[in-house]
């Protein structure tokens, strides 16, 4: 019963506030659709880890120690977000940025999205998979464009084109992917494109067919993840959508298109050996973070930076699933938690600093450690923890990730090392004045919902210090499933 509840909250939720979302108390009613499937996924979660692996819905659908807890960090991050939104939205609408039907379309795509989000966590099928990707895509283009400005509309246009082109890439490799599959598993119709299927036999399929497929699905799923060259999306679509849309594209969307990725490189690599997917997933990885830490330096728009920011990480994720090894893929999935929580709480914070001072320019931000002390402390500790300082979560996966980079691609070392010192310089240069510089801004009519900020710090903060054993346990099965020895 746990995954139908899982998957049938945010569903009916959708259906609900289609109906009722322009209603005073619907931020509430998004709320507490939200709240029982972080309930729904807190259950699952624990059955996991009580009976461990299983399927449902005749095998379309299954859990496994790689995706449960991505299933609860999701829910959790959406519940946050959804607290977040109810004070930032009736901001909005008293600013006369957002109207009635604007809302309910607002809050109706907000539960279509975590629906999307989950069932692509939560799929068996390969092709299901690629359906849910797409309609994440379709239900986040009408949250980028909900403000109807050209800007807006031009950034969820941008996004629907560059992300729809990398879904079709991603549809031929799952053509080929069962093309492969078909051939070892017989006429099995989509029993053939079921992962648990394919990872069984994945030692037969056809190695050049598979190469070929890994191309494709490595260039589709990696445009949603925001990797370079394929990025153009993601700073766009950050900046002009809602803040609680670019919190949960950033910590949450991101996530599930690595996750399609790494899916995929298992079934690949045990078919024509890890070097090749391991390569590709380096080299995309390691021009992410350098490009990222260079156009960091050329942003004026906060939220651009921060986006920035994102694939940065991002490609820090790659890289280590790239590298592949206990260490490595710990650290990888380590930070895909600590980057998904933390930069979440960024956005929260950054989200009431442009409300207060009407601008989203950093120039035109400044002063908040004064104007409204949560806001500033909560975007400074947070800015301090997505940079890696110690003692948060991020520095302990990034000293992981460096430590294996040393032993295993030594050459690569300097050069993530040379990164991330640019792109802490670009990113605390910037935020600094902002938080402590002086302000002539007015304080806002709501008070700010500040409370997911400081619960998300706390728990990479906790990470930094002190992993508990069920979780470093999880972390370690879902490693070996993914292929480190």
């Amino acid at each position: 019963m746990e995954p139908l509840w899982l998957l049938g909250l945010p569903l009916a939720g959708a259906m609900c506030l289609a109906w009722c979302g322009a209603h005073r108390r619907a931020p509430e009613i998004n709320a507490l659709f939200s709240l029982g499937t972080l309930l729904a996924a807190c259950v699952l979660t624990a059955r996991v880890m009580r009976s461990g692996t299983f399927a449902f819905a005749h095998e379309q659908f299954f859990i496994d120690p790689f995706n449960v807890f991505l299933v609860t960090l999701t829910a959790f991050v959406s519940f946050t977000t959804s607290l977040f939104s109810r004070s930032y939205m009736r901001i909005e609408q008293e600013h006369r940025r957002v109207s009635a039907r604007q809302l309910r379309l607002y809050h109706s795509m907000y539960q279509l999205f975590t629906a999307t989000m989950l069932i692509a966590l939560t799929t068996n099928n390969m092709g299901l998979l690629w359906v849910a990707m797409e309609a994440a895509t379709l239900s986040t283009v009408l949250l980028v464009t909900l403000y109807r400005t050209p800007a807006s509309l031009e950034a969820g246009w941008k996004y629907f084109i560059l992300c729809g082109v990398g879904i079709a890439q991603a549809l031929f490799g799952t053509i080929l992917l069962y093309v492969a599959a078909e051939k070892v598993l017989g006429n099995t119709g989509v029993s053939a494109l079921l992962w648990t299927h394919l990872n069984a036999v994945k030692v037969s399929l056809e190695p050049r067919v598979l190469t070929i497929a890994f191309v494709f699905l490595l260039v589709g799923y990696g445009t949603k993840v925001g990797l370079a060259p394929l990025h153009n999306w993601l700073p766009d679509a950050h900046a002009e959508g809602p803040t609680p849309i670019s919190a949960v594209l950033s910590g949450l969307l991101l996530n599930v298109a690595i996750y399609a990725v790494v899916r995929c490189k298992v079934l690949v690599a045990g078919s024509v050996g890890p070097d090749l997917p391991g390569r590709m997933l380096m080299g995309f990885g390691l021009l992410s973070v350098v490009l990222a830490a260079l156009f960091l330096w050329r942003q004026r728009d906060i939220k651009r930076l921060f986006a920035y920011s994102s694939i940065e990480h991002m490609g820090i994720i790659t890289f280590g699933f790239g590298m592949g090894g206990s260490v490595a893929t710990f650290a990888a999935l380590l930070h895909m938690t600590v980057h998904s929580l933390t930069k979440s709480a960024i956005f929260f914070a950054v989200g009431h600093a442009a409300q207060k001072s009407g601008s989203q320019l950093m120039d035109h931000i400044r002063g908040l450690i004064t104007l409204s002390p949560t806001v500033g402390w909560g975007l400074m500790l947070g800015t301090l923890a997505i940079l890696g300082m110690p003692p948060f979560g991020v520095f302990a996966s990034e000293f992981l990730m460096l430590t294996s980079a040393m032993k295993q691609q030594p050459w690569a070392t300097p050069i993530l090392l040379l990164a991330l010192g640019v792109a802490f310089a670009a990113i605390f240069g910037r935020v600094q004045p902002m938080v402590f510089g002086d302000s002539s801004a007015k304080r806002l009519a709501h008070p700010p919902a500040l409370l997911p900020v400081f619960v998300h710090l706390a728990i990479v903060l906790c990470l930094g210090i002190y992993i508990p054993t069920y979780l470093a346990d999880w972390y370690r099965a879902a490693a070996r499933l993914i292929g480190g020895p």
